[in-house]
């Protein structure tokens, strides 16, 4: 086993905040630059652009879990990671199902840009992704899990679009095996303000939704190999995995 230093939250100019140069070939420069070795796109109610980044990640001997930001209709933010391309791409149909339609105004939202395979443009995704779907959070993890994935609900210690802030609480039983918190919160503070965090594990990721916001990995597991079963079991501290956020 080994330490992979870890960043999976990051959006790619396929999410309408993020900078249009947040493109494959540019992620993979800024991760390498940062010395990351496993990473996940998290775009926002989609997966369109995995792939391509997953590709352009493994050019450079990097790592990438398929992933997305969901918006639940609590409005909680909540990351969803699957095992493989295919499970990602049947997670999408299911959230495009359940995002409601609406056009993007690229003026007001800006861009939301696919990318091919081999990392070039390919168009624009034409609904409006920056929407809560018509699903609650407890559906949502229970989704992601008959998927074979797992989800760790994003920035809980931010005052908008995170678990307390939208719920004040963090709902008893909710099958998650971590929270994120923003990436230059530190755990001991985060707990002592806002409490309630419970036993929860905590990891912190950069959320870059542009180049320079791509720095250093806090988090790094230990795991045997960097896919999602080994992140799981670190997560949950078991057989040898450990997982460790650096202040």
């Amino acid at each position: 086993m080994r330490w992979y230093s870890a960043d999976l939250h990051i959006h790619t100019a396929l999410s309408p905040c993020a900078g249009a140069d947040m493109t494959p070939a540019v992620i993979a420069e800024e991760l390498a630059v940062a010395q990351v070795r496993l990473a996940a796109v998290t775009d926002h109610n989609s997966c369109e652009n995995v792939q391509a980044v997953t590709a352009a990640l493994a050019s450079r001997g990097i790592a990438c879990l398929a992933g997305m930001e969901v918006e639940t209709r609590e409005e909680v933010h909540v990351l969803c990671f699957l095992p493989q391309l295919e499970a990602a791409w049947d997670w999408q149909e299911w959230v495009y199902r359940h995002l409601p339609y609406r056009p993007n105004d690229e003026r007001r939202f800006g861009p939301q840009i696919r990318f091919t395979a081999d990392g070039q443009p390919a168009g624009q995704v034409e609904r409006l992704l920056a929407l809560s779907i018509e699903a609650s959070l407890d559906e949502v993890v229970a989704e992601v899990k008959a998927r074979g994935g797992l989800c760790i609900p994003a920035h809980v210690d931010r005052p908008a679009y995170s678990l307390l802030a939208m719920l004040g609480v963090i709902p008893e039983g909710l099958d998650v095996p971590a929270l994120e918190i923003s990436p230059y919160a530190r755990e001991q503070e985060v707990r002592q303000q806002l409490g309630g965090l419970g036993g929860y594990r905590i990891v912190s990721f950069s959320d870059a939704h542009h180049p320079s916001g791509i720095v250093p990995a806090r988090t790094t597991f230990y795991i045997d190999s960097p896919v999602l079963e080994e992140i799981r079991l670190a997560l949950r501290g078991e057989a040898g995995r450990q997982v460790v956020v650096l202040d």
